[in-house]
């Protein structure tokens, strides 16, 4: 009996650090993705001639390459998804790139509305406050699979009224999803965390499965990031 707890205690003990190994690969691309939507974003959006590519400033509209830039990240995540089982490690990677690249020129915008100041400082309570809900969504031992189907039910609900909001123009409205967008994005955060973990227990190391299975969470953790700094920065940030 002793034998055989101490295997499955060895077997528990090598599932927990197999998934710790594939929870920082996702982390990493992650970060990398999030490091490179930073950059992109700053230097176009500190840059005039760069932001003319994708506004008109004549007219104050998007330009044709403003709205590529907008609508074409939606695309490549349906893309990455429906291609886990038919790209390679590789292209999975490029398109996550692209993602990330696009969602950067898209970004760039906010720093003709949002002082530097407020963004910098939406960004680091971003971080802290990914950090928190990451750490505990890992360690946690409370099944959030229920926690997390409310949430992505609430996501529908906050997209529907955002919809609404753009034709009624209403401030009330707006700080009220802002404020709603900011839980559930806080929530899915812990979420999406703890199911990557329990991937990561499933995983063969070393595989390219393992790669693309830890690109597609690193895809899921950083729109949880870019979607709760968005709602934030609708919050805390001071307009130019």
């Amino acid at each position: 009996m002793n034998l055989q707890n101490n295997i499955i205690d060895s077997e528990v003990v090598k599932q927990h650090a197999v998934s710790r190994t594939f929870t920082g690969k996702v982390l990493s691309y992650m970060s990398a993705a999030i490091a490179i939507t930073g950059v992109v974003s700053y230097l176009m959006g500190t840059d005039m001639s760069l932001l003319g590519y994708i506004i008109d400033f004549e007219t104050g509209n998007m330009t044709i390459m403003g709205w590529i830039a907008m609508l074409a990240p939606l695309g490549l995540v349906l893309l990455m998804g429906s291609g886990v089982s038919r790209f390679s490690a590789t292209t999975m990677l490029g398109i996550f790139i692209l993602f990330s690249v696009l969602i950067g020129v898209s970004l760039s915008t906010i720093f003709l509305v949002y002082s530097m100041g407020s963004i910098y400082l939406t960004f680091f309570v971003t971080s802290i406050t990914f950090g928190i809900m990451a750490t505990l969504g890992y360690y946690t031992q409370t099944d959030l699979t229920k926690f997390g189907g409310i949430l992505r039910m609430a996501l529908i609900g906050i997209i529907v009224a955002m919809v609404v909001n753009w034709f009624m123009q209403s401030a009330m409205m707006d700080y009220i999803i802002s404020m709603i967008g900011v839980l559930i994005f806080t929530g899915l955060t812990a979420y999406d965390m703890q199911k990557i973990r329990k991937i990561g227990m499933q995983v063969e190391t070393g595989t390219e499965s393992e790669t693309k299975l830890a690109l597609m969470g690193a895809l899921t953790l950083y729109l949880d990031f870019i979607n709760l700094f968005l709602f934030l920065l609708r919050l805390m940030g001071n307009r130019n």
